[in-house]
């Protein structure tokens, strides 16, 4: 299934959220305001019967019951994210009931068709080791235990008996191996290296003779390696653009523990993701990735060039970025913010003069800064006074001593 329109009613902190998808997604908000829920929703919608299937492989059984998919799918205690009668869910118009996904779905196409990068994605490396399905507990939530079984796939079948895994000439484009060497590795590789007969990830430098650890990598190394990973499933060393037959990719909080300059960077991968025919879902707290979004929307309705896309990203031109950036320009882009009140809203427009505060600020991601820009004028307003006064003040005893003189 490959919905354009979804429209969710009391589903969990959603009161109601109506959400066109676009080549680019992006969904804004505070935290525990429903965005997770939403994309797990959107990857059980697309992919139901591959989840049902991926819980039989594993002997998981939820008795046909409801509440009991809800909990092995979303997580525990989320049993009562779906209320009977007062939940409702329209998929492309059309009233969709939960149960039907509990009582297992007839279709005869059951291939992975929306790939999910968690926000828990951390958790798959643990002491640098790939987890596979299995070592989870039935009450974790299934796109994370997805996630680690891809990855642990990949590593001890794909990779086979190379270490090297980045960099790798025919894995990403020079551009993006370069950024991502000086943004996020900082000059180090990643390999794996054997430990008890098993392929445990390091950070090394050419003729370092031992490798860097899981433990002693920064925060930011930690939350990127997963995420490379997933890249590398999402887009094969080979002439084919895109793995098997998917069509989606969701990634939860890219930013977390990124520098800016390495939050572009992964920016610029989610425009090749883009250029090669994902439709890509994103959560985001980052300023960055609305920046990116209004930017391109505004270079389309001012002729922004191919050179000016380039330079955001402060990267060369060649073929392969020349491709990516051209994409990027014809791209559709949707934002919508997640409130407080249960409200999902359009800012998708990201008008800095919008008289919505929720859209002027982007969702609230600008919100501080400019709280911090407004605070700071006010004080510069209120020092200049007093030296205007001040100025006044010295001015008049000067003049009151030259009279009296």
């Amino acid at each position: 299934m490959t919905p354009t329109k979804i429209a969710v009613s009391n589903i969990g902190q959603i009161k109601n959220a109506d959400v066109c998808f676009g080549d680019l997604t992006v969904f804004v908000g505070p935290q525990a305001t429903g965005k997770s829920i939403f994309l797990q929703l959107l990857k059980l919608i697309v992919d139901a019967p591959s989840i049902q299937s991926e819980f039989k492989r594993f002997g998981i059984d939820w008795e046909g019951k409801l509440s009991n998919l809800l909990e092995l799918y979303f997580g525990e205690g989320m049993s009562g994210v779906w209320q009977e009668g007062v939940s409702q869910l329209k998929v492309d118009g059309k009233e969709v009931n939960l149960d039907v996904y509990a009582k297992g779905l007839k279709r005869k196409e059951k291939d992975e068709r929306l790939f999910f990068i968690p926000a828990q994605r951390v958790m798959s490396l643990r002491d640098g080791l790939t987890q596979p399905f299995s070592v989870y507990r039935s009450g974790d939530p299934f796109v994370l235990r997805e996630f680690s079984e891809k990855l642990h796939q990949l590593v001890q079948n794909e990779f086979g008996r190379n270490p090297e895994l980045f960099p790798q000439a025919n894995r990403l484009k020079k551009a993006e191996r370069d950024l991502i060497a000086e943004h996020i590795f900082g000059g180090f590789g990643l390999k794996t290296s054997s430990e008890k007969f098993q392929k445990q990830f390091v950070l090394n430098k050419p003729g370092q003779e031992k490798g860097l650890p899981y433990l002693v990598w920064s925060a930011g190394q930690r939350e990127f390696v997963p995420l490379l990973l997933g890249l590398y499933w999402l887009m094969p060393p080979s002439a084919i653009a895109k793995r098997n037959k998917l069509d989606w990719v969701v990634i939860e909080e890219m930013e977390m523990g990124l520098h800016p300059k390495a939050i572009t960077t992964v920016l610029l991968l989610v425009l090749d993701l883009m250029s090669r025919g994902y439709r890509v879902c994103l959560s985001t707290h980052s300023p960055h990735v609305l920046d990116l979004v209004w930017a391109l929307q505004f270079m389309k309705t001012r002729k922004g060039t191919i050179k000016d896309v380039l330079n955001i990203f402060s990267i060369k031109s060649d073929a392969s970025t020349k491709s990516l950036a051209e994409s990027a320009l014809s791209k559709k882009m949707n934002v919508y913010y997640f409130g407080r009140d249960g409200e999902v809203r359009d800012i998708s427009n990201l008008d800095p003069g919008a008289e919505s505060d929720i859209e002027s600020g982007w969702g609230g991601l600008t919100e501080f800064s400019g709280h911090v820009g407004n605070i700071v004028a006010s004080v510069a307003n209120r020092y200049e006074s007093s030296q205007i006064k001040r100025r006044k003040g010295f001015t008049k005893t000067i003049a009151s001593v030259v009279e009296l003189g």
